[in-house]
């Protein structure tokens, strides 16, 4: 029996790729640890593993990363040459729903591609607590005094969430965000049964749950969704969580109200350095959406904003810096 057509295209190119990535980067795909595959115009192949840090495993030639772009760019329906430099959006689903961003000249110097790999296993918030990322290494303060503080935040972290507070996940780059927002969905899930319905919507599949009562929604450039026009059809399928994978636009406004109209409990993440300025990030964004300030609407929906950053000298790579009392307007 003959192929659909479609199937039988849809194979090719994901064996081309496959040919294309080459030995080491399939290799970094079937890694569960690694979470970011890089390749610099300079040539330079960079992988990181989680807690592990960027390491570069050999060189890639330019062309090769062309080949990369272009079958990328197939994929996701279009081309990418001078004229259209950036290709970007899911990898196919052969390859773990992995996020895929390409430059080609002249935006850099040679051809570059980022590639984000979501999470293969959940990192639990008692994982937390156990690689010591709940406290500050740098205080001086007894092992004892150390091991107290964890399991405050620990504690209060799961106690805001089972009293359905409304927690922003910050951090910069590469700090582990969307890691430990799935360590919070994973609890929600946890604690939750069929009266509790969860959606989480997002541009890319990173998050994972497994509450009772769930439902995924993604984003569709190709059919012109964003994420403000998932919230708004959301409000229709009875949520009594929303969880947002990163809000980088105008839905954030669409999100905090959302939250503050009867859907208590939810998370998102924002790219931010500290709690204050994730909290000014989101009147950015609400902003975009062609509204005046609001952080009277921020103040109201937001709970609690908890920041991760990276930390070389900590064993674990990353740690939360800081737990946010938004209400409060003072740490946890």
């Amino acid at each position: 029996m003959a192929l659909d057509p479609k199937v039988e295209a849809h194979q090719r190119l994901v064996e081309q790729l496959r040919r294309s990535f080459g030995q080491t980067i399939m290799a970094a795909f079937d890694d569960e640890k690694v979470v970011e595959i890089m390749a610099n115009p300079d040539g330079k192949l960079l992988v990181e593993r989680h807690g592990q840090g960027i390491v570069q495993e050999g060189m890639i030639a330019p062309q090769q990363v062309q080949n990369i772009i272009g079958l990328v760019a197939a994929w996701r329906g279009t081309i990418s040459n001078a004229e259209k430099p950036i290709c970007e959006g899911s990898l196919p689903r052969e390859f773990g729903g992995a996020r895929f961003e390409g430059i080609l000249p002249p935006l850099s110097k040679g051809p570059l591609f980022a590639i984000r790999l979501p999470a293969r296993s959940i990192y639990t918030l008692t994982n937390y607590v156990e690689a010591g990322m709940l406290s500050n290494e740098h205080e001086k303060v007894t092992e004892v005094v150390v091991e107290e503080k964890k399991l405050d935040m620990f504690g209060t972290l799961r106690r805001a969430i089972e009293l359905r507070k409304n927690i922003v996940v910050s951090g910069g780059t590469g700090s582990g965000k969307t890691t430990l927002l799935n360590a919070i969905l994973q609890y929600i899930s946890e604690i939750s049964d069929l009266d509790q319905r969860v959606v989480t919507i997002e541009d890319t599949g990173e998050l994972q749950c497994t509450a009772p009562n769930f439902v995924d929604l993604l984003t569709d450039d190709t059919a012109n969704v964003d994420m403000t026009r998932l919230l708004k059809a959301t409000m229709r399928l009875r949520p009594d969580r929303i969880v947002v994978g990163e809000v980088r636009d105008g839905s954030a406004l669409a999100l905090l109200k959302a939250w503050n109209t009867g859907h208590p409990g939810g998370a998102a993440t924002v790219h931010a350095n500290n709690p204050q300025a994730a909290l000014l990030r989101l009147d950015q964004l609400c902003q975009e959406a062609g509204v005046p300030s609001q952080s009277e609407l921020i103040a109201e929906a937001v709970d609690i904003v908890i920041q991760i950053q990276r930390d070389k000298s900590h064993p674990a790579g990353r740690r939360i810096t800081s737990m946010w009392d938004v209400k409060k307007g003072e740490e946890i």
